[in-house]
């Protein structure tokens, strides 16, 4: 009961946040596009573009992770691309501000953002074989080198990448095999 439990108030707090994150990332963009010159119905559909875009590419990743397939390139660059746009547009927006008005303005898409990864790592069926990392072992401190880390491959035949500090990164990349020496 207290894993289905966590999973729901997990899933209900995501959603809360994506809400309300959408309703205001959505209302600095229309802004934006319209004091630029857009028409209103230019300026009501950009924003739909861009944060589309987000869902998109995320519920493509995850997906692609749920059934052990390569997650496609273009995804992830599509994703990147709308995280970069969104927090841009919100960014430009309370840049008239000056510097504290532009992050108050661009938290709402950094959380719109942050809550499509959560969606994404939120396991609904609570399979753990599923999951993107590890539980931390029992008695271990944080910072010890036991924090989570992706333990699995995502498809047969990749590894987990590892950053210089030598924890996993999320996304697999392919396995590097050493070339073989002739002789």
């Amino acid at each position: 009961m207290t894993d289905r439990l966590i999973r729901i108030t997990t899933a209900l707090a995501v959603a809360i946040v994506a809400a309300v994150a959408a309703v205001i990332s959505y209302r600095h963009a229309y802004e934006l596009v319209r004091t630029h010159g857009e028409t209103r119905v230019t300026a009501r559909l950009v924003p739909f573009t861009v944060d589309g875009l987000i869902l998109a590419a995320s519920m493509l990743i995850l997906d692609a992770n749920r059934r052990q397939h390569p997650v496609p390139p273009l995804a992830r660059w599509c994703l990147g691309a709308g995280i970069v746009a969104t927090i841009g547009a919100n960014l430009a927006h309370g840049l008239g501000h000056g510097p504290i008005g532009a992050l108050v303005s661009a938290w709402p898409a950094l959380a719109l953002a942050g809550s499509f990864e959560f969606a994404d790592d939120t396991d609904q069926n609570g399979d753990p074989s599923r999951c993107h990392t590890r539980p931390l072992g029992a008695g271990e401190p944080p910072g010890t080198g036991s924090e989570p880390r992706r333990t699995t491959s995502a498809h047969p035949g990749t590894k987990p990448a590892t950053d210089r500090t030598g924890l996993a990164q999320r996304w697999p990349q392919p396995a590097r095999h050493s070339p073989r020496t002739q002789h």
